[in-house]
Protein backbone atom coordinates (compact mmCIF):
# COMPACT_ATOMS: atom_id res chain seq x y z
CA UNK A 1 0.00 0.00 0.00
CA UNK A 2 1.05 3.56 -0.69
CA UNK A 3 1.34 5.73 2.41
CA UNK A 4 0.80 9.48 2.77
CA UNK A 5 2.37 11.51 5.58
CA UNK A 6 1.20 15.02 6.44
CA UNK A 7 3.82 16.94 8.42
CA UNK A 8 1.89 19.59 10.33
CA UNK A 9 2.97 23.18 10.72
CA UNK A 10 4.46 23.80 14.14
CA UNK A 11 1.83 26.30 15.28
CA UNK A 12 -1.27 24.18 14.51
CA UNK A 13 -2.90 20.99 15.77
CA UNK A 14 -3.02 19.19 12.44
CA UNK A 15 -5.60 16.53 13.33
CA UNK A 16 -7.97 19.09 14.84
CA UNK A 17 -7.60 21.51 11.94
CA UNK A 18 -8.22 18.92 9.22
CA UNK A 19 -11.07 17.11 10.95
CA UNK A 20 -12.87 20.30 11.98
CA UNK A 21 -13.42 21.25 8.35
CA UNK A 22 -16.22 19.49 6.55
CA UNK A 23 -14.59 19.12 3.14
CA UNK A 24 -11.31 17.82 4.57
CA UNK A 25 -13.15 15.53 6.99
CA UNK A 26 -15.23 14.12 4.12
CA UNK A 27 -12.10 13.50 2.03
CA UNK A 28 -10.39 11.71 4.94
CA UNK A 29 -13.34 9.77 6.37
CA UNK A 30 -12.55 6.55 4.48
CA UNK A 31 -8.95 6.43 5.73
CA UNK A 32 -7.58 5.20 9.02
CA UNK A 33 -5.46 8.08 10.33
CA UNK A 34 -2.38 7.35 12.43
CA UNK A 35 0.00 9.74 14.16
CA UNK A 36 3.49 8.19 13.79
CA UNK A 37 5.18 11.46 14.81
CA UNK A 38 3.98 14.41 16.84
CA UNK A 39 1.72 16.66 14.74
CA UNK A 40 1.91 14.34 11.72
CA UNK A 41 -0.87 12.26 10.22
CA UNK A 42 -0.38 9.16 8.10
CA UNK A 43 -2.81 7.14 6.01
CA UNK A 44 -2.70 4.35 3.44
CA UNK A 45 -4.09 4.46 -0.07
CA UNK A 46 -3.84 2.19 -3.10
CA UNK A 47 -1.40 4.01 -5.39
CA UNK A 48 0.72 7.06 -6.09
CA UNK A 49 -2.11 8.29 -8.32
CA UNK A 50 -4.73 8.09 -5.59
CA UNK A 51 -2.31 9.63 -3.08
CA UNK A 52 -1.56 12.63 -5.30
CA UNK A 53 -5.26 13.01 -6.11
CA UNK A 54 -6.07 13.10 -2.40
CA UNK A 55 -3.39 15.74 -1.86
CA UNK A 56 -4.85 17.79 -4.71
CA UNK A 57 -8.33 17.50 -3.14
CA UNK A 58 -6.93 18.71 0.19
CA UNK A 59 -4.69 21.42 -1.24
CA UNK A 60 -6.57 24.36 0.32
CA UNK A 61 -5.98 22.84 3.78
CA UNK A 62 -2.46 21.68 3.06
CA UNK A 63 -1.17 25.16 2.24
CA UNK A 64 -2.60 26.44 5.54
CA UNK A 65 -1.84 23.65 8.01
CA UNK A 66 0.82 21.34 6.53
CA UNK A 67 4.54 22.00 6.10
CA UNK A 68 5.08 18.95 3.93
CA UNK A 69 3.11 16.11 2.34
CA UNK A 70 5.12 12.97 1.60
CA UNK A 71 4.28 9.75 -0.22
CA UNK A 72 5.86 6.34 0.37
CA UNK A 73 5.42 4.03 -2.63
CA UNK A 74 6.89 0.55 -1.97
CA UNK A 75 7.41 -0.16 -5.67
CA UNK A 76 9.83 2.81 -5.76
CA UNK A 77 11.37 2.51 -2.28
CA UNK A 78 10.28 0.77 0.89
CA UNK A 79 12.13 3.24 3.11
CA UNK A 80 12.45 6.57 1.31
CA UNK A 81 9.48 8.87 0.91
CA UNK A 82 8.77 11.05 -2.14
CA UNK A 83 7.95 14.72 -1.94
CA UNK A 84 4.52 15.64 -3.28
CA UNK A 85 6.06 17.27 -6.37
CA UNK A 86 8.29 14.28 -7.10
CA UNK A 87 5.40 11.84 -6.69
CA UNK A 88 3.29 13.90 -9.11
CA UNK A 89 6.11 13.79 -11.69
CA UNK A 90 6.27 9.99 -11.37
CA UNK A 91 2.49 9.68 -11.60
CA UNK A 92 2.36 11.88 -14.69
CA UNK A 93 5.13 9.86 -16.39
CA UNK A 94 7.46 12.87 -16.45
CA UNK A 95 10.07 11.05 -14.36
CA UNK A 96 11.13 7.42 -14.27
CA UNK A 97 10.90 6.04 -10.70
CA UNK A 98 14.52 4.85 -10.96
CA UNK A 99 15.61 8.48 -11.41
CA UNK A 100 14.05 9.79 -8.20
CA UNK A 101 16.85 9.11 -5.75
CA UNK A 102 19.80 11.53 -6.02
CA UNK A 103 18.45 14.51 -4.01
CA UNK A 104 17.18 14.06 -0.47
CA UNK A 105 15.61 15.87 2.45
CA UNK A 106 16.36 14.19 5.78
CA UNK A 107 14.50 14.72 9.04
CA UNK A 108 15.97 13.72 12.35
CA UNK A 109 13.60 11.71 14.53
CA UNK A 110 13.72 12.44 18.26
CA UNK A 111 12.08 10.16 20.80
CA UNK A 112 10.88 11.06 24.28
CA UNK A 113 8.20 9.94 26.73
CA UNK A 114 5.52 11.53 24.51
CA UNK A 115 6.52 9.69 21.32
CA UNK A 116 8.50 10.56 18.21
CA UNK A 117 8.95 13.94 16.57
CA UNK A 118 10.42 15.00 13.23
CA UNK A 119 13.11 17.65 13.73
CA UNK A 120 15.30 19.97 11.64
CA UNK A 121 15.31 18.80 8.04
CA UNK A 122 18.53 18.99 6.06
CA UNK A 123 19.10 18.62 2.33
CA UNK A 124 21.75 16.19 1.08
CA UNK A 125 22.76 14.57 -2.19
CA UNK A 126 23.20 10.82 -2.30
CA UNK A 127 26.86 9.86 -2.79
CA UNK A 128 28.55 6.72 -4.11
CA UNK A 129 28.69 5.63 -0.45
CA UNK A 130 24.93 6.05 -0.04
CA UNK A 131 22.95 8.47 2.08
CA UNK A 132 25.09 10.91 4.10
CA UNK A 133 24.71 10.89 7.86
CA UNK A 134 22.27 13.30 9.51
CA UNK A 135 24.49 15.68 11.47
CA UNK A 136 22.34 18.56 12.72
CA UNK A 137 21.85 16.91 16.11
CA UNK A 138 22.20 13.53 17.75
CA UNK A 139 19.21 11.36 16.74
CA UNK A 140 18.54 7.63 16.77
CA UNK A 141 16.83 7.52 13.39
CA UNK A 142 15.98 9.59 10.34
CA UNK A 143 13.18 9.93 7.83
CA UNK A 144 14.46 10.33 4.27
CA UNK A 145 12.44 11.92 1.47
CA UNK A 146 13.44 12.17 -2.17
CA UNK A 147 12.88 15.65 -3.57
CA UNK A 148 12.91 17.48 -6.89
CA UNK A 149 15.83 19.65 -7.93
CA UNK A 150 13.77 22.81 -7.38
CA UNK A 151 12.87 21.70 -3.84
CA UNK A 152 16.51 20.84 -3.18
CA UNK A 153 17.71 24.25 -4.36
CA UNK A 154 15.12 26.30 -2.44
Amino acid sequence: MTRVLFVGSEEVDLRAELLSRETARDALVTYQLREPYRNCLELETISVGSATSLLNDLNWYLVRFVDEALILEPSISEEEWLSRKLAAQVRDGDLNPAETDPLLKMYGVEKDEFGKELVEPMYVARTVDGVPEYDLRDVDETLVARVTESEFRS
